[in-house]
């Protein structure tokens, strides 16, 4: 019998079970104890999760999202956190590659199901990927970049039989490639029947030639998954619950239920982790970290992640188009500051796109604070005097902390910097429609390949803004058709080595003209209770596992 998941919404119903446990979900501004004490069985975090938009995996393209994601929907394979040079099954069992390395058969797990009890088939995996590409959303091109689009995707990417699923590829690209890039968001596998029956017909357009939005509407905010945990309620800025999918076909996560709440401030967040009102904080900052190394009862667990900080320059801005105003930029940030104080055990200094860590990494950096040199160059770009311009920026730490720093610095060199806040959504959406001067934020890579952060920072197909293809490069206007070719070339690199060098030429390009400005690497933090075990964050955003986990 099939199960409808619910809205995810906070119910009346899930409001009393929780008070029966001890629990209050009362998020009323001032009031930080959030428990009279945290259950055994519930695992309850504070988090920033303001940057959510949709729980579609087919277009939620947001470094929370996928951490939830990844732990409620399940893709053919998964990356080994332990080991990321390599992928390891999971709704497949088992797969080939032709000959010719076009040609990928995956064989699924046998008799598994969705949390909805509807079997999980190859019919399942083929629909995620056709309603992927033919919405279009931000994270298509990830697999479109394989040759996919609507017309052929139902040839691509189909079933052979309810258990056997077949994906073909337009070129023979490095095996590594393709099956990294199926651990991404945009690949996980939803429950075609549960989608299907809530899909909304819509008036085909120029945009869009299909009569049916695949689900998406009700998709943004529902749940048809497979993975450890249910996602079984959210409220945007407040809460979000995860429950046990006890249908799931792996091993059983050890928790009945993981609770995030929306809480900002790093102070906040230190305070209630030591009355015990929560289990883990997430957002800490330096300050804060450093008091809780002396509590007995807090543990710390660090990873480094493939995730960059930058910030931005709008190319549509005919002042940072520049290319002497672009060097001039990189001169005006205090990097030994903000390494000092601002990301000290959070982050690395790190001025390239590759993290640290992954095939092609360099660790060039030849940017330093230097006023003198960076008013030569205005000078020479014919701004002795300098401008004004603005900066989108989250109103989250260290972000807004890095942007008053650059805004200190900017105004020696006589720019006046002025910070628009926002919460992450507001500022998403309007980086991603290319209305902003500069932008400051963080990339996380989509799957554990160097081209994951080569393809957005130094690949921009079409610069019109209409586009399909909505690059990080697009996203700046920074039409580049030589590195777009360049960044292409490296796919088909079967010698690993060659391949290396080639991202490390192309990091080099964009370090040197391009209108990113990198600044540090993400060492993600996590301060825990001690009763609570084996608790890890992965090399990745959405590798953030929480099925392992328990409380003594």
């Amino acid at each position: 019998m099939t199960m409808s998941i619910p809205r995810l919404r906070i119910r009346r119903a899930l409001l009393g079970a929780s008070l029966a446990l001890g629990l209050s979900l009362s998020l009323t501004l001032g009031a930080p104890r959030v428990y009279a004490e945290t259950p055994k069985d519930t695992l309850v975090l504070a988090w920033a999760f303001d940057d959510i938009i949709t729980m579609d995996p087919g277009e939620s393209f947001e470094i929370s999202t996928a951490e939830i994601l990844g732990n409620v929907y399940s893709t053919l394979v998964r990356l080994n956190i332990d080991d990321t040079s390599e992928v390891l099954p999971s709704i497949a069992e088992s797969w080939t590659v032709s000959d010719d390395a076009l040609t990928y058969t995956f064989t699924l797990k046998p008799g598994i199901t969705f949390a909805s009890g509807n079997p999980i088939t190859a019919e399942d995996v083929a629909f995620s990927f056709e309603r992927a590409i033919k919405m279009d959303k931000g994270p298509a091109f990830i697999l479109a970049q394989f040759g996919l689009t609507g017309e052929n995707i139902t040839e691509k990417a189909k079933a052979l039989d309810a258990g056997t699923f077949q994906f073909t590829v337009d070129k023979p690209y490095a095996p590594s490639f393709v099956l990294n890039c199926l651990t991404a968001t945009v690949a996980m596998v939803v429950d075609k029947k549960l989608v299907t029956e809530h899909a909304e017909a819509v008036t085909p357009s120029a945009e869009s030639p299909y009569d049916t939005d695949f689900g998406n509407g009700w998709l943004k905010t529902h749940y048809a998954g497979s993975g450890p945990f249910i996602l079984r309620d959210w409220r945007a800025n407040e809460v979000l619950v995860l429950e046990r999918n006890d249908t799931y076909f792996g091993e059983k996560a050890k928790l009945a239920r993981v609770l995030y709440r929306h809480l900002k401030e790093s102070a906040g967040q230190r305070l209630a982790l030591e009355a015990g009102d929560i289990d883990v904080a997430r957002n800490l900052e330096p300050g804060d970290l450093v008091a809780l190394e002396a509590n007995k009862d807090i543990a710390i667990e660090s990873q480094s992640k493939g995730t960059v900080y930058y910030f931005s320059l709008n190319q549509k801005n005919p002042i940072l188009a520049k290319p002497k105003v672009r060097e001039a930029i990189k001169y005006l940030v205090d990097d030994k500051a903000i390494g000092a104080t601002l990301i000290k055990g959070i982050g690395t200094l790190h001025q390239t796109y590759i993290p640290a860590g992954m095939l092609g990494a360099i660790d060039d950096r030849p940017y330093h604070l230097d006023v003198d040199k960076a008013k030569t160059l205005l000078a020479e770009a014919g701004l002795p005097d300098g401008f004004t311009v603005t900066m989108d920026v989250r109103t989250i730490q260290p972000v807004t902390g890095i942007a008053e720093s650059i805004q200190q610095t900017f105004a020696q060199a006589g720019i006046t910097l002025e910070i628009i806040p926002g919460d992450g959504k507001q500022v998403l959406t309007k980086y991603r429609a290319r209305n902003h001067d500069i932008y400051i934020g963080q990339w996380g890579t989509d799957y554990w390949d160097p081209n994951s952060n080569a393809e957005t920072f130094s690949s921009n197909p079409d610069n019109a803004d209409d586009a399909s293809s909505k690059t990080l490069a697009w996203r700046n206007a920074w039409d580049i058709p030589a590195l777009t070719e360049e960044t292409a070339s490296a796919l088909l690199e079967r010698d690993t080595a060659k391949r290396a060098a080639t991202y490390a030429d192309l990091q080099r390009k964009v370090l040197a003209d391009g209108p990113f400005v990198l600044l540090y690497q993400q060492t993600e933090v996590g301060a825990y209770r001690i009763n609570v075990k084996d608790y890890r964050l992965g090399p990745s955003f959405d590798t953030n596992y929480v099925d392992k986990t328990f409380k003594e």
